[in-house]
Formats: C-alpha cells, sequence, structure tokens
C-alpha cells in the first residue's frame, strides 16, 4: 500500500497581523490535517502572536531578511523534517487555499516537479496596474523562450513542490530576493519539470505588493541580473 505524502504548508509573513489569521482559517477549513508553517520574517507587529493563536508552527528570523530567505527557511524546515510536498502561498490573502488541493495532486503526477499557480489560466480576469502587467509579461516571455515552454505567471507565489525540488530549493541555488522567473529558468535548466494550473487570485486588501509602484524598478533590475547569472551558470541535469 502506498504511502500518502508528508505535505508541508509554507507561507512567508512579514507584518501581516491584520491578514495571516484569517488566511490559517481558510487553509484550514479547505485543507484540515495539513501542518502550516509561518516564517515571521522580522514583522515588528503580532504576526507571530496571530499564528500562533491559530495554532500554525512559526520560526522567527531575527530582522527582515527578504521573501525569497524566508521561504527558502520553509524548505530547509522541510527537508530537515522529511515532508515529501511542500505548498507555498503568500500571507496576505491573495491565495485562495480551495487550489491547495489542485496544486497537490498535479504535483503528485509522475512527470512533475514544480507546480505553479498560474492566475492567468483562471476564467476569472485578475487585474493588475500597468505596469505590473507588463512586468509578467516581459518575464514570462523570457522565461517561456528560455525553457521552451509557456510560462504564464512567472511571479505566482503560489507553488507546490515536490521530492528533489524541495531540496534544490534548500540548497544555495536558491535566489535569495525573487524567487521569480529566474528560479523557473534555472529549475529547467537543471532538468526539473515545471507545468502550470489555474488558481484564483484576490488583490491583497491591505499591503502593496513587493513588485508594486517604486519598488518596480529595482526589481525589474534584479531580476534581469538575476536571470543574467542563471545563464551564465553551467545547466547540470539531475
Amino acid at each position: 500500500m502506498t504511502k500518502p505524502p508528508k505535505i508541508l504548508i509554507v507561507i512567508p509573513a512579514h507584518n501581516e497581523e491584520k491578514n495571516i489569521g484569517a488566511v490559517l482559517k481558510g487553509i484550514q477549513k479547505q485543507s484540515p490535517g495539513f501542518p502550516i508553517l509561518v516564517i515571521n520574517d522580522g514583522s515588528s507587529d503580532n504576526t507571530e502572536k496571530v499564528a500562533l493563536e491559530h495554532n500554525a508552527e512559526v520560526i522567527s528570523l531575527p530582522y527582515n531578511s527578504g521573501y525569497g530567505i524566508a521561504l527558502q527557511t520553509g524548505f530547509l524546515y522541510a527537508v530537515k523534517n522529511d515532508f515529501s510536498i511542500v505548498v507555498q502561498m503568500d500571507s496576505d490573502g491573495q491565495h485562495d487555499p480551495a487550489d491547495i488541493k489542485d496544486l497537490i495532486e498535479a504535483v503528485r503526477m509522475k512527470n512533475c516537479d514544480v507546480v505553479i499557480g498560474s492566475r492567468f489560466l483562471s476564467k476569472e480576469s485578475y487585474k493588475s496596474s500597468l505596469a505590473r502587467h507588463a512586468g509578467m509579461l516581459l518575464f514570462g516571455g523570457i522565461a517561456s523562450f528560455l525553457c521552451g515552454q509557456k510560462v504564464t505567471d512567472p511571479t505566482s507565489g503560489f507553488q507546490a513542490l515536490k521530492g528533489q525540488a524541495i531540496e534544490f530549493a534548500a540548497s544555495d541555488n536558491y535566489p535569495p530576493d525573487y524567487p521569480d522567473a529566474d528560479f523557473i529558468i534555472l529549475l529547467n535548466r537543471c532538468g526539473f519539470k515545471v507545468k502550470e494550473i489555474p488558481v484564483t487570485m484576490h488583490a491583497s486588501p491591505e499591503k502593496e505588493s513587493m513588485h508594486h509602484g517604486h519598488k518596480t524598478i529595482y526589481y525589474v533590475f534584479k531580476m534581469f541580473l538575476s536571470i543574467f547569472v542563471t545563464l551564465l551558470r553551467r545547466s547540470t541535469k539531475r
């Protein structure tokens, strides 16, 4: 009899006391019994307290280390504790917990290592700023060209990884800032199979995206640099 996979949900969070409680309630309603790990990324508010009150496991980083470092902390925890599947999602409420089971079902398929939840494959339209939409089209086009497959949502933080892909994300290969198009390209170059499935995403009610406003120029620069460095690396098939 096949042993069921050991599944962990990882949520990086920075100053999300207003949203994290509802996110955790939604997960516990849609996917009861799944352990949830919140990476409290140096929050100055009550994010840690609220997460603990909702029965989540919490790792608190001593200072704000950034999205990539917070996520990788979750992957390291997953490797150390022998989890076979990790679902990563954001803490601001834009990801719908009802889609978690679809991500898990898709990543359990034989010819798949990473599943990305795409807001642009969904029947529901997703509204974003002109600058952000242009950035997603740009990096989606670059990732599609370099990977030889269509990538519609390179900035989606709603993903599922399994097995060796988790170990890969827990290694020095993982981008420390924004693991988006650059990590998708790196996964492809290293022989991992990546696919997208449609998911529902909602606009964050309380916070600006890390890709929004004045951060957009910095993000675009860093992403181009990271993709360039990724292409310079020798591709090693697993």
